[in-house]
């Protein structure tokens, strides 16, 4: 069963790493969608700490296009946005063979377009607090990740 982490745009080089690191310690794959606002470039890769960043199971996409022209090769995609309507404890994210976990970036979230297309599978992240707007993407990432794993782990013990 993959299972995949897609970051649309991401703009802070931190928050990719700890993405990173959460997708090397549960096997799953991360997709960049270009323009990313960091350089991969090594240096940068190595002052962000990403020592491990070379066993990461990384691809990255020119546009969101590319990347969507390959979606239903990879799995059933979630995406998560404080604008989603259903807890993403309430959806099936482990259901079918392939998760694809989709995250905006940190200042816009998701495009209103990908809103529109993919309504249906919107989910969010409740927030009890009114002074946050939203947790820090690479939180998100982990919760979400693990919540899957959760759901898997669930599925083979009924």
């Amino acid at each position: 069963m993959s299972l995949h982490v897609v970051l649309v745009h991401p703009e802070i080089h931190w928050n990719t790493g700890n993405a990173g690191r959460t997708c090397l310690a549960t096997g799953a794959t991360l997709h960049l969608i270009e323009p990313l606002g960091f350089s991969l470039d090594e240096r940068e890769v190595k002052r962000a700490g990403l020592d491990y960043w070379e066993h990461v199971d990384l691809r990255v996409w020119p546009d969101w296009e590319t990347f969507e022209s390959h979606l239903p090769a990879l799995g059933t995609p979630w995406f998560f946005s404080t604008k989603g309507t259903v807890p993403y404890w309430d959806a099936p994210l482990a259901e079918s063979e392939g998760a694809v976990l989709v995250f905006g970036r940190e200042t816009a979230g998701l495009p209103a377009a990908l809103h529109e297309a993919y309504a249906s599978q919107f989910v969010t992240m409740p927030m009890h607090s009114p002074h946050i707007r939203s947790l820090n993407l690479s939180t998100s990432v982990g919760v979400a990740v693990y919540e899957v794993l959760r759901q898997r782990a669930v599925r083979h013990t009924l």
